[in-house]
């Protein structure tokens, strides 16, 4: 029953921010300005409530492109020649004009503080208040972490700027990384205890704010702000991450793979997500845009997302070990037997089944599928295409809008991971960090780790473990700037599976996957640009290095 309440306030949001452009666009023009209308949009719950789910409309989700984060990192790569990932991100090519860029976001910034002074001088329910301006704050500091994380630090800006009134004032000097970061962390802890433990779907919760705290002192914590490695910075996070496992509120869904289709949306493991509805404009079309090419002869995707062969050989054997491992088992010639789960789970390899017809990858046999050694076309250029979050029921070429699946932004298999990593550079190996790690590796039936590793030994084993379990859902870029390992993961070639005949034996053989090259610029792609649009409307700002 609660699931099922849950669901339908979880679509009554999306709802009414559909409700929002069609029937309220008035509000939203004339508001933002702060200049009239205050009597009729902050006079009562429900019209502030519009506003507020306006805010959270603004969360960012990659089920409407065909070109994710994703393909940013060393996971996946673009199957088409043109895209952007490959001919601008993965060259490092990218300059302040054409860079990805989170800027857009001090929009959604603008409207959180124009509802915090708005419903914080108004008469309405004291409680009511407390919850929703917690909520737009929790709101502020999402947009800010994605800004912080991607550009360093940015002008921190809490009050409504109107050019109209105030003139140059409104163009503010970037704050440093690190007050970025601590204006981030102050705010997530003052709205903890505001917001409810159990949140109505799609709004935040504790744990939520719990969730962006721990991965924004995780990032911080990390060897790209903290190259003294500050052990303090790791203890914080650690904590954080501690306090949402005390809880008590989360727990692993029983199965991984099905956690992310629409049935289980708002199940025991999503922390916090953006929600789609399918069936109208705010409706999901990953398969269509993300999944497999052809299946049954028929084009049912723009395959835009080809698993990388790097990311395939970090998934384990049944056995539990690593395919490099002494006694794993491995057979290069039959790469795909006896891998673990979440492999089956998240990968279609050839031979394998998906939306009801087999995926063959072979060269010579006619399969349209084969992998693509000439970006002749939309057929993976790896020998791979994604399952994992994908629903064959969906299985409709181009963005058909029809999913409702949520794109989960945190979700508690991440807090023990987190939790484990940031433990581990924190004290050491301990019991606490093989419970963690463990329960993962028990959801998917892989054995525990083995007892009595060093730290060192441990950190390999913690993020082969996140890269596997978070694979696809956006966490693995941010992970190599974070951990400053993108000079080396994202210097270099991405590598495919050849499946070809010698001598009439099937043969496998890794070969550098067409179109797959990759740079990265240490000297200055650790961060993106300020854009150059924004650069050139104020000129307090300072650009990042080297652009």
């Amino acid at each position: 029953m609660k699931k099922i309440y849950q669901q339908i306030i979880g679509k009554c949001i999306v709802i009414f921010s559909l409700l929002i452009f069609a029937s309220c666009s008035k509000f939203l023009t004339i508001e933002p300005r702060g200049q009239v209308g205050d009597e009729t949009l902050w006079s009562s719950e429900l019209n502030a409530d519009l506003f507020l789910n306006n805010i959270y409309s603004g969360l960012p989700g990659t089920f409407g492109t065909y070109d994710p984060p994703e393909n940013f990192s060393d996971n996946a790569m673009s199957a088409h020649s043109w895209g952007f990932s490959t001919t601008t991100i993965k060259t490092a090519i990218y300059t302040a004009d054409n860079a990805p860029t989170q800027w857009g976001h001090y929009a959604n910034i603008r409207k959180a503080n124009i509802f915090i002074e708005k419903v914080g001088n108004s008469n309405l329910d004291a409680k009511w208040k407390e919850k929703r301006l917690a909520e737009a704050r929790y709101l502020r500091a999402y947009y800010y972490s994605l800004l912080w994380t991607n550009h360093g630090g940015i002008p921190v800006i809490t009050d409504i700027l109107n050019l109209g009134e105030q003139g140059d004032e409104v163009f503010r000097s970037r704050n440093t990384a690190e007050e970025t970061f601590q204006f981030i962390s102050t705010e997530l802890e003052s709205i903890k205890n505001s917001l409810p433990v159990f949140a109505e779907a799609s709004r935040a919760s504790k744990g939520a704010a719990l969730a962006l705290k721990g991965w924004c002192e995780l990032f911080w914590a990390s060897p790209l702000y903290n190259p003294d490695n500050d052990l303090s910075r790791w203890s914080n996070a650690a904590s954080t991450y501690k306090e949402i496992i005390n809880l008590n509120a989360y727990q692993l869904f029983p199965e991984y793979n099905a956690q992310f289709m629409e049935e289980n949306n708002w199940n025991v493991e999503t922390i916090f997500a953006k929600a789609y509805l399918g069936g109208t404009a705010l409706g999901a079309s990953r398969e269509g845009l993300q999944g497999t090419w052809i299946v049954g002869g028929q084009q049912l995707s723009w395959s835009g997302v080809d698993p990388s062969q790097e990311l395939i050989d970090e998934y384990f054997m049944a056995n539990g070990l690593a395919i490099d491992a002494p006694g794993s088992g491995y057979n290069p010639q039959n790469p795909y037997a006896n891998r673990e789960k979440r492999f089956y789970e998240s990968i279609v390899y050839d031979g394998s089944v998906w939306a009801g017809s087999e995926i063959i990858m072979k060269q010579g046999v006619g399969s349209r599928n084969e992998t693509d050694l000439a970006s002749k076309n939309e057929s993976t250029n790896t020998g791979y295409y994604i399952r994992k979050g994908l629903d064959p029921k969906y299985a409709i070429n181009g963005p058909h809008m029809q999913s409702s699946a949520n794109y989960i932004i945190f979700r508690y298999a991440e807090v023990l991971l987190a939790y484990a990593e940031a433990q581990n550079e924190a004290t050491g190996p301990d019991q606490s960090i093989y419970d963690a790690i463990n329960e993962v590796r028990d959801r998917v039936d892989l054995p525990p780790l083995a007892n009595g590793l060093t730290q060192e030994e441990l950190r390999k084993a913690i993020h082969q473990e996140r890269r596997v379990e978070m694979a696809f859902e956006d966490k693995r870029y941010l992970d190599l700037i974070r951990l400053k390992l993108a000079e080396t993961k994202l210097n270099g070639h991405m590598h495919a599976m050849l499946i070809a005949q010698e001598g009439g034996v099937w043969k496998y053989k890794v070969i550098p996957a067409t179109q797959g090259e990759m740079v990265f610029h240490p000297e200055k792609n650790y961060l993106w640009p300020i854009p150059q649009s924004a650069m050139d409307r104020n000129k307090n700002l300072t650009q990042n290095p080297g652009y």
